[in-house]
């Protein structure tokens, strides 16, 4: 064949490819616009703190004409990033005033991750780093799976640890791929142990904190099981894990999402790195790298709810004094996000970049966590779409009657299955539990079966969705940032989603039928 034969060969047809994360959310704002159109619109009726009423659901009037369901489609991008919810009405627009519903801290916070880990990555001090300690493990790679699965779980029980995970991405995909593993297991191994350590939570304040304080009982209430929970579903996940990562090592052709060229250019990178010594400044470097994550660490635990502190009384005006340590910082997203910025500076200082280089290399930081921080905008889009068409109630009112009534292992059984389909829709733990918990604790009592048994049943169903869930933005933007597509992620993970399921309805219902 000649050459001008094959350059007007017709291109080779390709099969039918899954889209990506962006697409993938897209399409799931528009199915959910769609069903909110077949859901009815209903109410529950709320006391002072916005906390449903148990048996108080009525259906109402759409409060959304169709033109307002084409505009709320729209504008659910631009929703989840600043939208405001109006304290009265609950609706969620972007102008007025409200609570912030959007995700805007979210979408900063992933911006500026890419800017300091750009910059670290720019010294060449991590690669070096990452190069030695994949050297150091060689024998037995799959402890460091062990080790950062374990410590992500168990920040996940005590804290909730999820957001926080997307800083980590930049450091842990060179570790694994020099490590002979490919992204499936980054995402495995970020996205899946901390999501486990959050669905068997024991101390953690946003999800066992605010469902047992609705539910009127104690957060250490039930804590034996909800231990011995996280014990089990942790060694399973992790297991799971190691299992998929050592098989892939040995046999290459089995990973689900494969290795590309840019992947091999990263583990030569990084082995040849191995043979190279850190220089002082590299060191400062490593050393700025490590308090940066350490001090998020440590700057967004809830140390007064881990910590039980007795309140004192003024003596003259007999109000409530609350001994907060002085050293408990209570950082969120802003505070985070300005840590990573200045990080990122101070870096580039370090390494003795000029102005040119440190503003080049945030700017191109930016540029490759833009991706990312849009999943996490368009995720909290979906959710909007619900709260405004008032059809959360609805679900929750069909949840209601379907665990009435029932005995106690099948209603146990039935609250963690029923809020695995509700977490899809209502991604946070705390909103969930705020929703929830008035509704299915009054009915426990009269199943027999007891509160902290409930919170404990509401937590391992509503954690088990958020594996895969389209509405989270810790799964669409860790898997944008890792390199998986989401099919490819729902495939890895419904095999574990299945055993973890099984294993939590077994000790579920041993515990039910012992009380």
């Amino acid at each position: 064949m000649t050459e001008t034969e094959t350059a007007h060969e017709p291109p080779e047809k390709k099969g039918f490819e899954f889209p990506s994360t962006m697409t993938v959310l897209v399409l799931v704002t528009f199915l959910v616009w769609v069903a909110a159109f077949l859901i009815p619109a209903g109410t529950y009726q709320h006391d002072e703190n916005g906390v449903p009423q148990p048996g108080s659901y009525r259906q109402i009037d759409s409060p959304q004409d169709v033109g307002e369901r084409v505009e709320d489609f729209f504008l659910a991008p631009v929703n989840g990033l600043y939208g405001l919810q109006n304290p009265e009405t609950g609706v969620v627009v972007p102008f007025g005033v409200g609570r912030l519903f959007g995700a805007v801290g979210v979408f900063a916070f992933v911006l500026a991750i890419g800017a300091f880990m750009t910059m670290v990555l720019a010294t060449g001090a991590l690669d070096v780093a990452i190069g030695k300690l994949a050297y150091a493990v060689r024998g037995r790679p799959w402890l460091v799976v062990v080790a950062v699965m374990a410590l992500f779980s168990l920040l996940g029980t005590c804290m909730g640890w999820a957001d926080e995970t997307l800083g980590f991405y930049a450091l842990i995909i060179p570790l694994m791929l020099t490590l002979g593993y490919d992204r499936m297991v980054v995402a495995g191994t970020i996205i899946a142990s901390a999501t486990v350590g959050a669905m068997a939570s024991t101390v953690n304040p946003f999800s066992i904190g605010v469902a047992s304080e609705f539910a009127g009982v104690g957060i250490g209430d039930g804590i034996g099981l909800r231990w011995l929970g996280w014990f089990v579903l942790t060694a399973i996940t992790i297991a799971y894990v190691v299992w998929y990562a050592e098989r892939v090592k040995a046999q290459p052709d089995r990973s689900l999402v494969g290795f590309s060229a840019e992947d091999s250019s990263e583990v030569a990178k990084e082995k040849s790195a191995a043979e190279l010594s850190l220089t002082g400044r590299q060191k400062l470097v490593l050393a700025i790298t490590a308090f940066t994550f350490l001090l998020l660490v440590f700057s967004v635990i809830p140390w007064e709810s881990i910590i039980h502190v007795e309140l004192e009384t003024d003596p003259y005006t007999h109000d409530v004094i609350e001994n907060n340590f002085w050293w408990s910082l209570n950082w969120w997203f802003p505070e985070l996000t300005a840590l990573f910025l200045v990080a990122a500076v101070v870096v580039g200082l370090v390494a003795g970049y000029g102005e040119k280089e440190i503003t080049g290399n945030i700017t191109q930081g930016f540029r490759d966590f833009i991706g990312a921080g849009i999943a996490v905008v368009l995720a909290r889009g979906v959710t909007v779409i619900l709260n405004n068409t008032q059809t959360i109630d609805t679900i929750l009112s069909w949840m209601e009657d379907a665990v009435s009534g029932t005995d106690s292992t099948v209603f146990i059984g039935l609250v963690a299955i029923i809020n695995t389909g509700i977490a899809f829709i209502v991604p946070s733990s705390s909103g969930h539990a705020t929703l929830a918990m008035p509704l299915l604790a009054p009915l426990g009592d009269f199943a027999e079966v007891s509160r902290p048994l409930v919170v404990t049943a509401w937590s391992w169903g509503a954690g088990l969705a958020r594996f895969i869930t389209p509405t989270s933005a810790v799964v669409m933007a860790g898997i944008a940032l890792a390199g998986v597509r989401y099919d490819r992620w729902i495939r890895f993970m419904l095999p574990l989603m299945g055993i973890l399921f099984v294993a939590s309805l077994v000790m579920l219902g041993i515990a039910a039928a012992l009380e």
